[in-house]
């Protein structure tokens, strides 16, 4: 019988806690599928490419499912809780993965820091529509986080369950949406003429539809907590992927169905600076209660990203604490395996940033969630190139035979997310929501995250070098042997 067991070292993960649906569970929580219908699709559909959004989907997806074949590879060999950090220092070596470590940090953190804002944004506006009580935004921010850290304490496998659940509410909604449309009057066959794909702006399209995939990347943090994790992490990684893309192309074809797909465009536009595109039509559709239970599941959704989101970049904040790149007492861990301080100190930070934004007076949903979201977009599609560059080196040093899974489709993946994290630079300002100068300068954080991580690296190497030793030997922490007798207690 498999168990979940628990370390008692002090920088420990939880191990064999997590299956395949557990981790797939963690990092579709983390992508949101109702916030991201609601948000994301509307604006892609409304700014990009209007009813081409569903190829746009269905682009991406192809695109990421190539780069998870070699991801799947990668993880097969390595199992170690730093992401793509960890997948850069096996295949780039030392000073790229320590340029990835600070991409991460940056990237991940400021992600939460949105995400606190737009659930104290969304739970201010839902609630007091729904019953009348209005609390501040910030205030619903800081009850959301105290929750959100309460039941993280409890252990991965804990929240694993607690995403699933608000995971399948989410998406059951959805569904009841699309199948309504489908059995009104079908979908529109439209969306795959050329003349729609390929309508708008394209590009914007494009980028909006890999902008809901954030998140479904993080299947290798949960490595060292998983099952099996050289067969669990890769079934995890397709099972999100396909997951997302199928479910996220279906609905959005329900989307613009539902508005005709020539109209699609115009129609979000019209909607688009309500936010309430999704709303309307499921008035349409599903009436005026389902209507409510969807306004309600999306703060589950939030919620459920909120903390999926907090896990990783707590995994980050770990992994580069026990390396010896930030300070070795953030790798601490609980009894039960949960690495308590490195999730103090982001939920603070977190909570921290969009607490300034509060006391300058600033709307949430205008200034703090679409330049720390937008940023944090950014920075975690540069991780996935990172990563897909690591692991086409990795496997032609090792001159592994099996080409297409290590050369060709994530090489072809590589390409695919130049080209999106070109878009994403290009086109900043608009998935920022601002064309602010300090909004656009953002991306250079990219280049200071450069600068710093090859000056860390040099410092590291003279002055530490013990450090920077270890960074290679932290890789290969993980004991097959030790794993395998766990799991069978």
């Amino acid at each position: 019988m498999t168990v979940p067991t628990t370390n008692t070292q002090q920088d420990a993960l939880s191990t064999n806690s997590l299956g395949v649906f557990g981790v797939a569970f963690l990092v579709l929580a983390a992508v949101a599928p109702l916030t991201g219908i609601v948000v994301v699709t509307a604006i892609g559909i409304a700014l990009g490419n209007g009813g081409g959004m569903v190829a746009s989907f269905i682009a991406v997806t192809a695109i990421l499912l190539l780069f998870g074949t070699g991801y799947a590879r990668m993880s097969s060999e390595l199992v170690n809780a730093g992401g793509f950090y960890a997948f850069v220092l096996k295949g780039l070596g030392r000073p790229a993965a320590l340029v990835t470590g600070l991409i991460a940090m940056i990237g991940y953190n400021f992600f939460v820091a949105g995400a606190v804002g737009t659930i104290g944004f969304f739970a201010q506006i839902v609630i007091a529509q729904l019953t009348g009580f209005d609390l501040h935004w910030y205030l619903w921010a800081i009850i959301s986080v105290v929750a959100a850290f309460a039941l993280s304490r409890k252990g991965i496998g804990f929240s694993a369950k607690v995403l699933g659940v608000a995971l399948v509410c989410e998406v059951l909604i959805l569904l009841v949406f699309d199948f309504a449309v489908l059995f009104t009057h079908g979908f529109d066959l439209g969306v795959f003429k050329p003349e729609i794909a390929f309508t708008g702006a394209v590009g914007i399209g494009f980028l909006f539809a890999a902008n809901a995939f954030v998140g479904v990347e993080a299947t290798g943090l949960f490595s060292e907590e998983a099952r099996d994790p050289k067969r669990t992490i890769p079934r995890a990684t397709f099972t999100a992927i396909g997951f997302i893309g199928v479910f996220a192309a279906f609905t959005t074809w329900a989307i613009v169905s539902a508005t005709g797909a020539a109209q699609a465009q115009t129609t979000a536009l019209d909607h688009l600076e309500a936010g309430d595109l999704v709303f309307s039509l499921s008035s349409t559709y599903l009436g005026t209660t389902l209507t409510t239970m969807m306004m309600a599941l999306l703060l589950v959704s939030l919620f459920a990203a909120l903390m999926a989101l907090h896990n990783s970049a707590t995994r980050y904040i770990y992994s580069l604490s026990r390396a010896g790149i930030l300070t070795r007492s953030l790798s601490r861990t609980r009894a039960n395996g949960v690495p308590e301080r490195a999730s103090i100190v982001q939920f603070i930070f977190a909570t921290a940033v969009a607490g300034l934004f509060a006391l300058a007076g600033l709307d949430p949903i205008i200034s703090l969630v679409p330049s720390m979201t937008g940023f944090g977009t950014l920075g975690i599609i540069t991780l996935q190139l990172l990563a897909a560059l690591a692991i086409v080196v990795h496997f032609r040093r090792t001159r592994d035979p099996r080409m297409f899974s290590t050369f060709v489709a994530p090489g072809i993946g590589l390409l695919g997310l130049t080209v999106i994290v070109v878009l994403a630079i290009i086109n900043f300002p608009t998935l920022a929501g601002s064309d602010a100068p300090v909004i656009a300068a953002l991306p250079l954080l990219l280049l200071a995250a450069l600068a710093g991580g090859l000056l860390h690296a040099a410092y590291l190497r003279r002055k530490r070098p013990d450090v920077y030793e270890g960074l290679n030997h932290d890789l290969e922490r993980f004991d097959e042997t030790e794993h395998a007798q766990t799991t069978s207690r």
